[in-house]
């Protein structure tokens, strides 16, 4: 039964309440913040999620296109062996060479040069318009090397039509292995422009697509000035082209923006494709349910401190009134000393432990001599001033801590000396008169030595000492003390009378 009690008495504790108060709030707060971090993982991992389905999507539309203009070049290259092409009509080889993917959406013009660089047939119409292309890097780059397979170009205004285009190339060779011109097929970079803006990436999102030398080929959003620029050496580039694909978090050399980057090279192609997210993008929705979150919970935390706070104050307040309650219950008011029912305790406390230990204990039961007549004579506000002065001389008259003076009845008073025999116990008895014969009350005129007490004085040791019988003893001695004349000390016992006289009480009394 004590243990829910004393956590009963616990859950009743203004600490308790304060305590719960701000640890709850805490752990309110703990828990809202892992909540918070786990919302924000969940933002980062759909937003790679997002990035590398969109990365897939695009990396698969571009080599997928740039495979079918690759395999129309290659035809144009293989047919140009076949036998009686050279000889054929010009409508009839350009049926031959060419073949209906040329005629595709964002497919520019397709021409075969000789090793001059001057076109030799096209595929839109016949005869071929007169252009000569040897300056082009592309061209250059066949001709001065036969390993190259497909060559990509850098981002190109067209001379024929002035679309922005990459240039799509295959070399040719004759029959003897030397140079004898290349093919081409131009791709508008409106091809790239129409793929990447059905994709919404945020106001800072974008879509890059380089070439392995560092060439921007198309951004999205479109800048003019991007295109064709070269980020070689950057930080972010070199990482596309070491690692070939991933995900990283980087900052722009472009603006500063810091970005989550979700890269990949487009097939076997020299093409380095980049989908990037901004950071504050992928982070936005999160922190507007963390501020919404977050608001909330530090109102209701505030709220929860508060009202905890408020609770504790009430408690403590309930607490210190109870505190005043108790230590009134157990002091006299009138004097200030403890009452009848905090001399039982301690007395019941005392004796017992005189009986375990075997020390002495003493008790003087001390009343003040022909109290009535002083009342009767001055009035009650008098006798309460002589009761206040009789305890402050009783008060002085012992030092120890454990030493008890109480007030027990209307003019009766008792000291409870623990570890004391009898002579000390005398001692103090003398005291208590010495003081007492000081005691005064100017305004009623009453002077030093008009008031006395009578004391009866009772002793025992170890298992000899029982609570009443030691009271009994006391009390005994007080009546034969007031018998004996009165301002004296009596002991059970035995008596030892004090100075002086009984005629001291005549003047009280007279």
């Amino acid at each position: 039964m004590a243990f829910p009690l004393r956590h009963a008495r616990r859950l009743r504790s203004a600490r308790t309440w304060i305590a719960t108060g701000v640890l709850a709030p805490i752990g309110m707060l703990t828990v809202s913040g892992l909540m918070l971090l786990d919302l924000r993982r969940d933002a980062w991992d759909k937003a790679e999620q997002t990035s590398r389905n969109l990365l897939q999507v695009i990396e698969r539309d571009i080599a997928r296109n740039v495979e079918i203009v690759d395999l129309s070049l290659h035809a144009v290259v293989d047919n140009l062996k076949a036998p009686g092409v050279a000889e054929a009509t010009p409508e009839m080889r350009q049926l031959i060479l060419f073949d209906r993917a040329a005629t595709a959406r964002d497919l520019g013009v397709m021409f075969v040069l000789d090793e001059d660089g001057d076109s030799v047939v096209e595929a839109a119409q016949v005869p071929a318009r007169k252009v000569n292309y040897k300056d082009r890097d592309y061209f250059q780059a066949h001709r001065a090397s036969a390993g190259l397979g497909l060559y990509i170009s850098r981002p190109l205004v067209s001379r024929l039509t002035g679309d922005r285009m990459i240039v799509l190339s295959r070399r040719i060779d004759k029959a003897d292995g030397s140079f004898g011109g290349i093919v081409l097929a131009t791709l508008r970079l409106s091809y790239f422009s129409r793929l990447f803006d059905q994709i919404g990436l945020g106001p800072e999102g974008a879509i890059n697509l380089y070439l392995r030398d560092g060439s921007r080929v198309m951004r999205h959003p479109y800048a003019e000035a991007d295109i064709g620029a070269s980020i070689a050496g950057t930080p972010n580039f070199e990482r596309f082209v070491r690692e070939r694909s991933g995900t990283f978090v980087g900052t722009s050399a472009r603006d500063g923006v810091e970005r989550h980057y979700a890269f990949s090279q487009v097939g076997d192609l020299p093409l380095v494709l980049n989908v990037a997210l901004a950071t504050a993008d992928i982070e936005a929705g999160w922190r507007a349910k963390a501020a919404v979150l977050g608001a909330t919970v530090l109102v209701l935390c505030g709220v929860t401190v508060f009202l905890s706070l408020l609770y504790g104050r009430d408690l403590r307040r309930r607490d210190a009134l109870q505190a005043e309650l108790a230590r009134l219950s157990l002091t006299d008011v009138l004097t200030g000393l403890p009452n009848r029912r905090r001399f039982e305790r301690v007395f019941e406390r005392a004796w017992r432990e005189a009986g375990r230990t075997g020390k002495p204990l003493s008790l003087l039961v001390v009343d003040a001599d022909h109290f009535k007549r002083c009342n009767d004579r001055y009035g009650h506000a008098v006798g309460d001033e002589v009761l206040k002065g009789l305890a402050r001389c009783l008060s002085t008259s012992v030092h120890r801590p454990e030493d008890l003076v109480a007030r027990v009845g209307g003019e009766e008073f008792v000291i409870l000396l623990p570890e004391t025999d009898g002579a000390g116990a005398l001692r103090v008895a003398d005291k208590v008169h010495e003081g007492v014969a000081t005691l005064s009350v100017a305004s009623a005129g009453i002077g030093a030595g008009a008031v006395t007490v009578s004391i009866g004085l009772a002793s025992g040791f170890g298992d000899d000492v029982d609570g009443g019988g030691l009271y009994r003893d006391a009390d005994a001695a007080l009546y034969t003390a007031k018998e004996s004349g009165r301002n004296r000390t009596c002991r059970a016992g035995g008596a030892r009378r004090t100075a002086a006289p009984v005629e001291a009480l005549r003047l009280v009394g007279s």
